[in-house]
């Protein structure tokens, strides 16, 4: 072995025994890959990964992620030897409440951690979008200096095992990758056909490289068994990624083929070590075939540790060179700076004066009004982009004149293309999507979006949710977003969606009523640095209020819920609404006025979320606390309005699924009408009189 020195091969030894003394100590945790696949991480680490581990967020670095997220000790042991800032007091604490260690890593919370994983599948997913992202930036900034040459090159490496590529996304995913020729994406594959379940032979048997070869993928493979006698030989593993580095033209997959658990006396290449500590004999038995003492636990090689940390200086070396590239590049295109440090620091230019203003007289769907809004802020956003799961003619996410982000032989007759381009195509793979656009917005400077209906939403909520548990600004776009779907019946109608989104903590729904609305909620989105936001948009065209003495400004919606529409004197009955069902409380409002003399103030909720974190005197001035009397109204299930109405109120609401029928029928007879608020309204306040 002439790739790693003597030292370098104690640190993996040593690496391989604290994995066990860690889980061992917590008494739970994924013990066997973490030691089977400990020689291959730190040869990634060493040897491939261009990291800092002194400024894990250098622009300049290539980016690793451990699709196996169960499999964290992989990562922290790494990020422990490499010098990261992760001691060994830390592995020791793994999993355990406060440490730096989770059970999974967890991006913003341990330096070094690209991303959150853990639901198999997403990282390998969300490293496409990564691949994306870099590319799209390189397009912007550096679009004609030789590839390799350029500061805003570098690769995404991907860690992953058997049960990440028995996931559906990551097919969906690896399809899009081989059709965008990613040459920056490499992945290996943890390969030692051992899950919970045991043996993958009862669930998990096709020739995956010919699947990824079909995919166009660059595959190779690697086997540490292959002899009879098990060997980690480290120098044909580095050929292979070597090799996978110089095919530009393709992602590549290597399968590494592994004993999980090696070398454990009785565990290895068994499903025992996958989720479980090993046990104390069996910890010292691996001690014991490692070289190492049995009786120490969390033993560390001073020597070894301070040749693992020659990554530190090694680091520095690479960003210095790199900073060099930079400042060449910045003399060469000093009209690309300002634009490149505006996307470094992840800011977006205030984009109030280009917001298209509707007028009054113009119905439009929202999806119809967003489309307009997107094309007005891409002319002064280049680092806007997106698109959709082959719906873009119906969920309007294209931007007009721009190509296609695909290879040039990826044309079409309808779409002209460009490596660089703009217009974003996902195909049917809603559940890639959005974890593609997830790895986009964590690559930093540029912002994506993704489109589809709203029904399926439900194939993209895992990704929704980790975008949320990450704290990152996702975009996602919903449109067809009610029973006014229509004729494509209840299968394509969503209930209980609305509800479902808004249940995900610090994911923001947002559900604007007319076309200003639609252009306020786009300033709001594009704001938001900590949270994603799902834009949930109308098929049917919808009236435009007049923003007049009556009517509130829509700049109201930044705020998530806001009074469109007023009384002169304290309401007796407060109407709230988001979406199209806006249009029908203000028309029951009027009504009852007209009719009962009875005062109604209709509140626009397009964001409960924004809303939520408005100042209480805010909140109380929209929805005095005294005024008991409300009805809200909304196409979906009710259960998140209560907090806002109570038992007090009285919910119009949609509890059951729809069918196929013209919108307008269905609208009246399940009840979602202006009478039926009017009726709503004298109720509640006759309630609440009685009370």
């Amino acid at each position: 072995m002439t790739i790693l020195n003597n030292l370098d091969l104690k640190a993996i030894k040593m690496a391989k025994a604290i994995t066990a003394d860690a889980v061992e100590k917590t008494g739970n945790g994924h013990p066997g890959s973490a030691i089977s696949i400990a020689p291959a991480a730190y040869l990634l680490y060493q040897k491939h990964l261009r990291s800092n581990p002194k400024n894990p967020q250098w622009d300049g670095r290539d980016r690793f992620i451990l699709s196996m997220g169960h499999s964290s000790l992989t990562q922290y042991l790494q990020l422990y030897l490499g010098g990261f800032g992760l001691e060994l007091d830390d592995i020791k604490h793994l999993r355990t409440m406060g440490s730096l260690t989770p059970g999974h890593p967890e991006y913003k919370h341990t330096a070094g951690v690209e991303m959150t994983t853990g639901p198999l599948g997403q990282g390998l997913a969300t490293a496409v979008g990564f691949a994306y992202g870099q590319r799209y930036q390189r397009g912007l900034l550096d679009p004609d200096t030789p590839l390799g040459e350029s500061p805003f090159d570098y690769n995404v490496y991907v860690l992953t095992g058997d049960g990440c590529l028995e996931e559906g996304i990551s097919q969906e995913a690896a399809s899009l990758a081989g059709l965008q020729k990613l040459g920056n994406l490499i992945v290996l594959w943890d390969n030692n056909h051992i899950t919970i379940e045991d043996n993958t032979k009862i669930a998990f048997t096709e020739n995956v490289l010919a699947r990824y070869e079909a995919d166009g993928w660059h595959t190779q493979k690697v086997d540490w068994t292959a002899t009879g006698e098990y060997n980690e030989d480290l120098d044909t593993l580095n050929e292979a990624i070597e090799k996978a580095k110089k095919v530009t033209d393709k992602p590549s997959i290597i399968s590494l083929k592994t004993l999980i658990a090696w070398p454990s006396p009785t565990k290895t290449n068994s499903g025992s070590s996958h989720g479980a500590a090993l046990g104390s004999d069996e910890v010292k038995g691996l001690k014991v075939n490692l070289g190492l003492d049995p009786n120490k636990n969390f033993q560390i090689d001073e020597q070894a540790l301070a040749q693992a940390r020659k990554l530190i200086t090694q680091g520095e070396n690479l960003e210095t060179q790199w900073q060099e590239k930079l400042t060449t590049w910045k003399s060469a295109r000093p009209d690309k700076v300002a634009l490149y440090e505006r996307m470094s620091k992840r800011q977006i230019p205030d984009i109030t004066n280009i917001l298209p203003t509707f007028s009054a007289d113009e119905n439009i769907a929202s999806r119809a009004s967003s489309g307009k809004v997107i094309n007005a802020i891409a002319k002064i956003m280049p680092e806007f982009w997106g698109g959709s799961a082959d719906l873009a003619g119906s969920n309007n996410t294209t931007i007009e004149g721009a190509k296609s982000f695909a290879p040039v032989e990826n044309a079409t007759d309808k779409w002209s293309t460009s490596p660089y381009g703009r217009v974003l195509h996902f195909g049917v793979r809603e559940h890639a999507m959005a974890a593609i656009i997830n790895g986009i917005t964590l690559t930093g400077g540029t912002k994506a979006f993704g489109g589809t209906f709203f029904q399926f939403a439900d194939y993209m909520r895992p990704a929704c949710r980790l975008a949320a548990l990450m704290g990152i600004p996702s975009i996602y776009i919903w449109t067809h977003d009610s029973i006014a779907v229509g004729e494509d019946g209840p299968t394509h109608q969503p209930v209980e969606h609305l509800a479902a989104m808004r249940a995900i903590p610090n994911f923001n729904v947002v559900r604007p009523a007319d076309a200003n609305e639609v252009s306020w909620a786009w300033k709001g989105i594009l704001e938001t640095q900590t949270s994603p936001s799902g834009l949930i948009l109308t098929r049917q065209t919808i009236p435009t209020f007049p923003r007049d003495n009556d009517f509130q400004s829509a700049k109201g919606t930044l705020k998530g819920g806001y009074i469109l529409l007023d009384t002169p004197d304290e309401p007796d009955v407060i109407l709230l609404a988001t979406g199209s069902e806006v249009q029908l409380a203000i028309k029951a409002a009027k009504m009852l006025g007209e009719n009962e003399n009875i005062q109604a103030r209709v509140v626009s909720m397009p964001c409960f979320e924004w809303f939520d974190k408005q100042t209480s005197e805010y909140k109380e001035l929209v929805l005095p606390s005294n005024i008991k009397a409300r009805v809200s109204v909304e196409a979906g299930i009710a259960m998140p309005w209560y907090k806002y109405i109570s038992d007090k109120g009285i919910a119009i609401s949609l509890e059951h699924f729809g069918e196929s029928a013209a919108p307008d029928q269905l609208f009246t007879k399940y009840g979602i009408t202006a009478e039926a608020i009017y009726s709503a309204a004298l109720a509640t306040i006759a309630k609440n009189k009685k009370n």
